[in-house]
């Protein structure tokens, strides 16, 4: 038998052998593969993390853990935003103003309305909207916070008022109290950051065009004493 017979067996049987290089082209492909997803995964998660907090209109749902245990427990489920009987929550978008897929209102457009049976903690499987709020007067969606006096009517000397005669819990979470200046005696909206709940309403018919009473996050609308004299920490 020649050399030129004796190196071709495989051929003489019919098992021709995969060429070296065409083994080396089908491991590139599935590493390019791999590698790809990798890149979007890792891209994914760069993005969905992108908005470490949401912005200051952004509000929670009632129960809504600490902004950083809420994000860790929520898995974007929408199961509280689909409860919601009055459609006030949503799940934000790229261009929304809270972390990806995570549930949020806008008080200026509409405010929680407080419900009683409070569905949408119902509604959380993770724990996220804490299920021990049976309460809804002690819920916690933030603050409201009167920012600006310059366009308060009340602080003009008229009798606007329509933030303390709309709050669910008028008496309590905020009132009017008296506060002398050039003008006279005026009847100022005073908030009760201890009973406020942070549901939005005063900030909602806030009759101005730019609401002069804003509900913000409780650590945006409330200071942290210091630790010294001059309140620095």
């Amino acid at each position: 038998m020649s050399d030129q017979e004796q190196s071709r067996p495989d051929q003489e049987q019919g098992q021709p052998e995969i060429a070296e290089p065409e083994r080396r082209k089908a491991f590139k492909k599935v590493f390019k593969k791999l590698g790809a997803a990798v890149v979007v995964t890792m891209l994914g998660r760069a993005m969905i993390s992108a908005k470490p907090a949401p912005a200051a209109l952004a509000l929670r749902p009632p129960g809504a853990l600490p902004e950083k245990e809420f994000d860790a427990a929520c898995i974007r489920c929408g199961l509280c935003v689909e409860d919601c009987p009055f459609d006030i929550l949503h799940l934000a978008s790229w261009t929304d103003p809270a972390p990806l897929g995570t549930p949020y209102f806008t008080a200026r457009n509409e405010p929680c309305r407080m419900c009683y049976d409070i569905p949408c903690v119902k509604a959380c499987p993770t724990g996220a909207l804490n299920p021990l709020l049976v309460d809804i007067k002690k819920a916690d969606m933030g603050v409201a916070v009167l920012v600006d006096h310059e366009t308060c009517l009340n602080y003009k000397g008229l009798t606007c008022s329509i933030c303390v005669r709309v709050c669910p819990i008028r008496g309590e979470a905020i009132s009017l109290k008296p506060m002398s200046n050039e003008l006279g005696v005026l009847q100022i909206p005073t908030v009760d950051s201890s009973k406020c709940t942070g549901c939005g309403t005063c900030e909602k018919h806030c009759v101005l065009e730019e609401a002069a009473i804003r509900v913000l996050p409780r650590n945006l609308g409330l200071g942290i004493s210091g630790t010294h004299a001059v309140g620095r920490r």
